[in-house]
């Protein structure tokens, strides 16, 4: 085969190698897409998705069978009574804040059972932010977290303490900004088990961003109540141009369409605009899409596991989502890992990333991603604070082809820079 790239042939030597091992992996990554492909397909059959379904509508969007229909697909295939589908979230964290306030009133607790949450949700619990500005904390809503053991595995103990006088116990199911381990479907029913088991009222809330579709469990269906996600991650499979989803039982789902839009309309309003195509078809293909991300992933950790770099999960670990941490030890490899990221790109494979102040974030961020739709982190991108431990966050590859190229284009930056040497 032709070296297209230019790559270091002693690059493309390491990278040969790095398939050969992980071969078993993409094995098990495909039997999960193949179970989660059917799966997804008999929700389409079973809620008789029709032509009409892909036609948009305006206005009020009274009667849309499309808006209709993907709700019931989303809710069947994830395991759930009820979903809210809409192209109206901006990002998970609008479709997270949504959830909260949804279901939160004031002198309720919020209990975070794996420690801080993401940083961009901060600001809405109001942990950080200027008091006034709309959070749960200024309508009365408490806050209370649960640490992580120093194995970066959930507190049970404490959570099931803690859960007694809480409304909500909420789970981020990737690792975020943080080097402990994404959560296990089984884990998480762990947690649900120990909250419920010291108060059976209270709502097991997972943002399960990055997850989707990983494992051929849901959260849902081991005890969480509701699943929060974006559609420009894994369920929107590379097509849906925006949007989030909120999933699982029907009456917490209604009360959360009621903060979307308002009491009393809740699901039966929201005009689909022409969306509706894109995210019955992205989803339709997000089985398979999420199978190449995670192989981009499997093999990104290993080539730079044998260029001498620490990754989190390793290479050979089980995976509950497409996320990996490659720690690059000082800013010049991670700057150089993003900008090479970038050069690998579809789109704008020509610009030169730089760290900035990103709106939700409290610290410069870098971002990789020539992506098709900005921001989707199903494509292949990488982000990262600029502190400690430099770690890259790497995320995407609708094709793994493309994926391995983007991720072999970073190495061969650094190679260039002279960081790397092989």
């Amino acid at each position: 085969m032709d070296n297209i790239f230019g790559f270091d042939e002693k690059l493309l030597h390491i990278a040969d190698e790095c398939e050969a091992e992980c071969r078993e992996q993409f094995r098990e990554i495909d039997k999960v897409a193949e179970y989660n492909g059917q799966k997804v397909l008999k929700a389409f059959i079973d809620n008789r998705v029709s032509e009409s379904c892909l036609k948009g509508t305006t206005g009020y969007g009274y009667d849309d069978c499309g808006r209709a229909a993907i709700d019931k697909v989303f809710a069947q295939a994830f395991g759930g009574e009820d979903a809210l589908v809409r192209h109206t979230f901006v990002n998970g964290t609008h479709a997270l804040s949504t959830a909260l306030f949804g279901v939160l009133r004031s002198g309720d607790t919020m209990l975070s059972a794996t420690g801080k949450p993401y940083d961009t949700l901060e600001e809405v619990i109001g942990i950080r932010g200027a008091m006034g500005s709309g959070s749960l904390d200024d309508f009365g809503v408490k806050y209370a977290q649960v640490e992580l053991l120093d194995d970066g595995t959930p507190d049970l103990d404490t959570i099931a303490q803690m859960s007694k006088s809480a409304k909500v116990c909420y789970i981020q199911r990737s690792r975020g900004y943080s080097l402990r381990p994404s959560l296990t479907v089984d884990t998480i029913g762990k947690i649900s088990k120990a909250a419920k088991s010291a108060n059976k009222d209270i709502i097991v809330m997972v943002d399960n961003c990055y997850g989707e579709f990983v494992e051929e469990r849901e959260p849902l269906s081991a005890g969480a109540d509701l699943i929060i996600g974006s559609l420009i991650k894994n369920p929107g499979g590379g097509i849906a141009s925006t949007g989030g989803y909120i999933a699982g039982r029907a009456e917490l789902v209604e009360k959360c369409a009621d903060r979307l839009t308002c009491v009393g309309m809740g699901k039966e309003i929201g005009c689909t605009l022409g969306q509706s195509r894109e995210m019955l078809l992205g989803f339709f293909y997000a089985p398979q899409v999420t199978a190449n991300a995670l192989k981009t992933a499997v093999f990104a950790c290993r080539l730079f596991e044998k260029l001498g770099f620490r990754t989190l999960p390793e290479s050979t670990e089980k995976r509950t989502d497409i996320i990996s941490s490659i720690l690059l030890e000082n800013e010049k490899n991670l700057v150089a890992f993003c900008q090479g990221i970038q050069k690998g790109s579809p789109v704008d494979s020509f610009v030169t990333p730089e760290a900035w102040d990103m709106p939700g974030y409290n610290s410069k961020v870098i971002m990789a991603a020539g992506a098709f739709t900005m921001g989707a982190s199903i494509e292949l991108s990488a982000d990262a604070p600029i502190r400690e431990p430099f770690a890259a966050w790497l995320q995407g590859g609708v094709t793994y082809p493309t994926g391995k190229a983007g991720v072999m284009t970073a190495a061969q930056e650094m190679i260039n820079k002279g960081l790397i040497k092989i």
